[in-house]
């Protein structure tokens, strides 16, 4: 398994967006529908806008109408991690990435059923699409 990746706060802010880091780092959600939840037939991989590990496999990103991008599993054990999430009065699955802690959003139990069931709803400002890998 990889180390984790540690940044100081400071080494963080100076990498990433404000949007990014306010998501990722201080486990923020962008406003539905403002990022790319587009499914397209591109093959390609998503990737933590952290630390560059990969995340989501673009065949796997389905159109859940919730306004994030939805998958339903990441590209592979020890990609992400789950943690349960009490935070606004509900309880949730956050989901991290597994090389860095970044929050890249929840999973729930309502994704396709004719696959895993699982709906990983993720902030398009946590991962960027690497076309073609």
């Amino acid at each position: 398994m990889r180390k984790k990746v540690e940044k100081s706060d400071a080494e963080w802010r100076s990498q990433l967006t404000p949007e990014q880091y306010r998501v990722t780092r201080e486990k923020g959600t962008e406003r539905p529908f403002s990022g790319d939840y587009r499914v397209s037939d591109e093959h390609g991989i998503y990737h933590c806008v952290c630390c560059h590990a990969p995340l989501f496999e673009n065949e796997h990103k389905f159109d859940s109408g919730c306004g994030w991008p939805s998958f339903d599993r990441p590209l592979g054990r020890g990609s992400v991690e789950e943690h349960a999430d009490d935070s606004h009065g509900m309880q949730r699955t956050e989901v991290v990435c597994a090389h860095c802690d970044a929050h890249l959003g929840h999973v729930f139990p309502d994704g396709p059923s004719e696959t895993t069931g699982r709906r990983y709803c993720i902030n398009s400002v946590s991962i960027a699409f690497h076309p073609g890998e």
